[in-house]
């Protein structure tokens, strides 16, 4: 808690350029772990609040949907540069294969198609565009990534170890849950009764509003692991059910999203990270020449994979936008940490390829956001 509260003050009263606070508390980890100082090792308090973190990062991205959002998002269109990305990824990860520079290439095209939809979300409220077309367009870009590669993972890399047509099966099982879950929530919420109840006590002690929230966060990444699907994939549709039913945006009026936000990255995202930094395996990153070239790699790959299809967006978009599109969809971190992990522990990737793709990811968010930004602002009014 220390490094992650100190490292983003530090940087922030310091000369150096922004960064942003994912890439902080990984920085933080890794100094604070045994690469460097090895003044900390994960223990079960730490793993327990760094898992917390996990599935709260995945539930506060679902919560992120607008489905209910105006302007124009051409779904159409961004289902099919998914659909591009998708076969791009794949490609590149089979020649990554070939090459014996990563494994599975099943596990690293599915983190190659993803976005990082929270940086996606706060690079554009920064600059003042998430209700505009083109903020609309990449919110809904990010949202099919990131919804998509969750399910996909959920899919191929079952913790159970079920088979492909077993784990199906459980996945369509488990959405079917998760609607009658939905519909129960959509009950609830025609009682006048329960309804003025929870007024009442959103804003005492009892703070009734933030453990509903919760209660659904845990039911669902229950159900998930019972199922023996990956937990984030609960978290994910949980936070999606919440902003799906929450058609007056009471979630926003209330408060309840600034609490939600204040809970996730102020105490257990923060925590996730740090912990994966201090996991992060940089000596088996700098092993062998492999693995280093894996780095360049993975941003060169993300740039084609995630921007090359954006291409499509050209019909809505000036060139410029497009381009700011294309960086933007291709800045991926927070799916590639928990997606590299589940790889390690199930055996599925080494801890080399791990790191050689976080590493990758850190480059993205360090670099496209900001080109980005600076493509979007540039000739505009403040």
């Amino acid at each position: 808690m220390a490094a992650a509260t100190f490292a983003p003050l530090v940087l922030d009263v310091s000369p150096l350029p922004a960064i942003p606070p994912i890439v902080i508390d990984i920085l933080a980890g890794i100094l604070i772990g045994p690469q460097v100082l090895d003044i900390v090792s994960v223990d079960a308090p730490l793993e327990v609040f760094s898992q917390v973190g996990l599935v709260f990062l995945f539930f506060l991205a679902g919560l992120e949907i607008a489905f209910h959002a105006h302007g124009e998002r051409h779904l159409g269109a961004v289902a099919a540069a998914f659909g591009i990305s998708l076969v791009l990824a794949a490609l590149v990860a089979v020649a990554f294969d070939a090459a014996g520079i990563a494994e599975s290439p099943v596990l690293v095209a599915i983190i190659l198609a993803a976005t990082s939809f929270g940086i996606v979300v706060a690079v554009l409220k920064d600059a003042g565009l998430t209700a505009t077309p083109f903020g609309q367009l990449v919110i809904a870009a990010a949202s099919i990534a990131d919804f998509s590669t969750v399910v996909l993972l959920s899919l191929f890399f079952s913790a159970s170890g079920a088979s492909f047509e077993n784990t199906l099966v459980l996945l369509v099982l488990f959405f079917a849950l998760v609607v009658v879950v939905g519909l129960a929530l959509l009950g609830a919420r025609a009682s006048g009764v329960l309804r003025q109840a929870i007024v009442r006590m959103q804003r005492t002690s009892a703070q009734i509003s933030v453990r509903i929230a919760f209660l659904l966060l845990a039911v669902l990444v229950f159900f998930a692991g019972r199922f023996g699907l990956e937990v984030v994939l609960g978290a994910f549709l949980g936070g999606a059910m919440v902003s799906l039913l929450d058609r007056e945006r009471a979630v926003t009026k209330t408060g309840l999203q600034e609490k939600l936000e204040g809970i996730g990255f102020g105490i257990f995202i923060p925590t996730f990270f740090v912990v994966s930094g201090v996991t992060l395996d940089l000596d088996a990153l700098f092993s062998s020449f492999d693995t280093m070239v894996l780095v360049p790699l993975t941003v060169v790959a993300l740039l084609v994979i995630r921007g090359a299809p954006v291409a499509l967006y050209r019909r809505f978009l000036s060139g410029r936008l497009t381009v700011a599109a294309g960086l933007l969809q291709a800045t991926s971190l927070s799916f590639i940490v928990p997606a590299t992990q589940i790889g390690v522990e199930l055996g599925k990737i080494s801890t080399a390829t791990a790191a050689g793709l976080v590493a990758g990811g850190v480059v993205t968010v360090l670099v496209f956001p900001a080109v980005a930004l600076r493509l979007m602002t540039d000739g505009q009014p403040a």
